[in-house]
């Protein structure tokens, strides 16, 4: 039974897992093993000119440290595994700074870019960042770039070995390196491994794939005529390839889906002509079953029945995307992104010795009818004290189930004690609220320090991230609004300044003197907490300022809002989606992606239909005694699962694991409510809020990667669609337009077209 709970929990964690995996890196892009780096495409860096920025900062940190130079003659400083963008500007910025450095290539210089087609045309974005380093880089064709660069390698006798992969490394006593290749072996100080994942194409793994004629790029395309070309995929790579293979052959296109969801705008209007003029025939839903030698076996799904067909070839081209090399990295050693190793059953064992520990240590005296009284309480303590150490020992040596117990730990205590004096969670019951109220305040007010500090803390951190250090005015004032309204709206306000205007009579001499008004200091969340979020607005005797503020808010100024700014509210005020950009904020690339996730969303549906029931129940119960019991019996479960459970205890644990957005996304009404309505809107064709997208798109991931809500931005992009609230769940947060290196998405009317084409035989037009 276990080992279904932990497949089942691992399918959920997992799912934010993409292809695009990369591995664990510091800011100085060192992975868990100390001296050993990662740069380039496999640490987030999509395009030649990012890449080559990262080269130049990982020998700047190296340089700066007291120990780069090796003092032996016998070791290298540093040796570059792989000779693409950051390879190369990494080496060549390491030998300006004096160090002994060696570039190892499995293949040749640059081969990446070699292996584009002919001709095609390499640009040099972001417009806006200058290169850095040595490399030359400007808008040019490859063959003119790789000359350059050879030449450059020749200019700075750059020490490169081609044809050279490395096999593996170890840690020798003296803290070096010594480093393996298909060739020899070599000793060095550190490492840095740029291989990128280009160089991984993926296979299909079918019979005859190995064959001399089925390739898995495309060199040369112009050197075919009046072939039979197969043609295996549906990427912008594939079509293309078959686009320019078509002018002199005669093409079949094979992809397993049943459409191009994922193609850039010209290429899907270019390949309907093609396919109209008879020059390529496409198979959907096809999957290739074998290569034979002249003639490959395609399995073509029709409904539901099968049918094999063959499809005459001279050549086949299998462009079906490249694979992280994530075994590679793991035999070296190094860790990846949302990997889920460690002991399941002893994380869950040290989470539940811990909380028993901490019930003796709160003086519990009987367990299922035996006396604990002889046990002292002190023993509890320490159980709990070194469960919970075992349980962070582990996590720190890669345990990630542990580190899920401690999360959960953390939050389930912090919310659990907030229940209140006598109602807190096991094992707190009849101490823990005590126990954690201090200086006179109770723990209901600490909770609101924790959670502003932390707001405040990594709100600072994620402002300089997408703010300070990109120069994006929207994101700078987006965290700025966040970090403001929590401070004012929802801790100043309700514990401190809402006292002092009864206090001070700042509200008036009625509204102060009224103890109805006076007494209910917590009603001042629903300032900005519009219902349903804020579920109790127009129940428990609520005040009639508080009555006409709160019909105003959520059916007034709410709808206003998201016929402007859609669901911009979840990003820019609330609190609950503030304490997920800020705090969870670091974890937002491990959102839930795919159609799974979105059918989840579903959820949120439910509780908003909860929220609406329970709240006419409540208003009816006076008028209509039939409503009195099953409205007290909704307040408590609302209360419990959605307030407790759904709000805090299990997205806050989550944030490490599943991204920051879990409680906004699955289940938060008012997230739903204004959804609905700006999707209304944009039925109507009078919204205002929507993200648009040029023809710059190059599919690098970014914007789908960083998104919170685990939307695929990059397909709207590619397919240049509009997203907004009527196809998505989209926040507003900006995060996929800061984070695009070709400013291909922005908000409201597209940037005028510049001329843009991903891929070219000859030159851009």
């Amino acid at each position: 039974m276990l080992n279904k709970l932990r497949a089942a929990l691992e399918s959920i964690l997992s799912s934010g897992s993409t292809d695009q995996r990369r591995p664990l890196l510091d800011k100085h892009y060192q992975s868990n093993i100390p001296d050993v780096y990662v740069i380039g495409d496999l640490a987030g860096a999509p395009v030649i000119k990012l890449a080559m920025a990262q080269g130049v900062e990982v020998i700047d940190h190296i340089a700066s440290l007291p120990d780069a130079k090796a003092g032996d003659t016998s070791m290298y400083d540093l040796i570059v595994v792989g000779s693409g963008a950051a390879g190369l500007n990494a080496a060549l910025a390491a030998r300006d700074k004096g160090l002994r450095v060696m570039v190892l290539e499995k293949a040749k210089i640059a081969n990446t870019i070699e292996d584009f087609p002919e001709g095609k045309w390499v640009y040099a974005e972001p417009d806006s960042q200058p290169p850095k380093g040595k490399l030359w880089l400007d808008g040019a064709q490859k063959e003119d770039l790789i000359a350059r660069w050879h030449q450059i390698v020749r200019d700075n006798h750059l020490e490169a070995h081609t044809d050279e992969a490395l096999e593996t490394f170890e840690r020798q006593r003296d803290r070096s390196l010594l480093v393996k290749s298909t060739k020899t072996t070599y000793r060095a100080r550190r490492l840095i491994l740029a291989t990128g994942q280009r160089g991984n194409p993926r296979k299909l793994g079918v019979p005859g794939e190995a064959r001399e004629q089925v390739y898995h790029r495309l060199y040369s395309p112009r050197k075919y005529k009046n072939e039979d070309i197969l043609v295996v995929g549906g990427g912008n790579s594939a079509v293309e390839a078959a686009l320019v293979l078509s002018e002199q052959n005669r093409v079949t296109l094979s992809y397993r889906s049943g459409e191009f969801s994922r193609l850039f705008k010209d290429n899907a209007h270019r390949l309907n002509e093609a396919v109209a003029a008879g020059r390529i025939k496409v198979f959907f839903h096809s999957q290739v079953q074998e290569f034979g030698e002249h003639e490959a076996r395609l399995a073509i799904d029709r409904g539901g029945r099968q049918e094999l067909i063959s499809a005459p070839y001279q050549h086949a081209f299998v462009l079906v995307g490249a694979d992280v090399p994530v075994q590679f990295l793991k035999s070296l050693g190094l860790r990846v992104e949302n990997d889920w190793t460690g002991s399941f059953v002893r994380a869950i064992a040290l989470t539940l010795c811990t909380l028993a520990g901490l019930w003796l240590f709160g003086g519990q005296a009987a367990l299922f009818g035996y006396s604990l009284s002889h046990v002292p309480q002190w023993l509890g303590g320490l159980a709990a004290l070194a469960s919970l150490s075992a349980l962070i020992l582990s996590g720190a040596r890669g345990d990630r189930y542990a580190w899920l117990g401690v999360s959960f730990l953390a939050v389930y205590s912090v919310y659990g004690i907030k229940m209140g004096k006598g109602a807190e969670f096991w094992p707190y019951t009849g101490w823990g609220y005590k126990t954690f109220s201090f200086f006179g305040r109770p723990w209901g007010f600490w909770y609101t320090v924790l959670y502003t500090g932390l707001m405040t803390v990594f709100g600072l951190g994620a402002l300089k991230r997408w703010g300070l250090d990109r120069r994006d005015k929207f994101q700078i004032w987006r965290y700025t609004s966040l970090i403001s309204f929590q401070w004012v709206f929802f801790f100043l306000i309700p514990e401190f300044l809402f006292q002092w205007a009864i206090h001070y009579e700042w509200v008036g001499h009625k509204l102060a003197a009224d103890p109805q008004f006076a007494e209910q200091a917590w009603r001042s969340y629903g300032i900005v907490y519009a219902w349903p979020l804020f579920f109790y607005t127009f129940f428990y005797s609520p005040h009639q300022v508080w009555m006409v503020w709160g019909v105003f808010l959520t059916f007034v100024l709410i709808p206003i809002f998201a016929l402007f700014h859609g669901k911009r509210y979840c990003s820019w005020i609330c609190g609950c989606g503030g304490l997920a950009e800020t705090f969870g904020d670091r974890w937002r690339h491990l959102a839930p992606k795919g159609k799974t996730s979105i059918r989840w969303e579903s959820m949120n549906t439910a509780v908003l239909i909860l929220a609406g029931v329970v709240t006419i129940l409540m208003l009816g119960r006076d008028a209509v005694a039939l409503f009195r019991q099953p409205a007290d019996w909704g307040v408590s479960l609302y209360r419990l699962y959605v307030d407790v459970w759904m709000v805090g205890i299990l997205p806050v644990t989550l944030y490490p694991f599943l991204g920051g957005k879990v409680w906004c996304r699955y289940w938060c009404p008012l997230a739903k409510l204004m959804q609905l309505m700006s999707a209304f809107y944009a039925r109507l064709g009078i919204r205002r809020f929507k993200i648009v997208a040029n023809e710059k798109c190059i599919a690098c991931h970014e914007c789908s990667r960083n998104c919170q809500v685990g939307i695929d931005v990059m397909s709207y992009a590619l397919k240049q669609q509009v997203l907004d609230n009527h196809t998505s769940s989209c926040i507003g947060c900006g995060i996929c337009v800061s984070v695009c290196p070709m400013d291909t998405l922005s908000f409201g009317q597209p940037p005028l077209k510049n001329g843009l084409v991903s891929i070219s035989p000859t030159q851009p037009h």
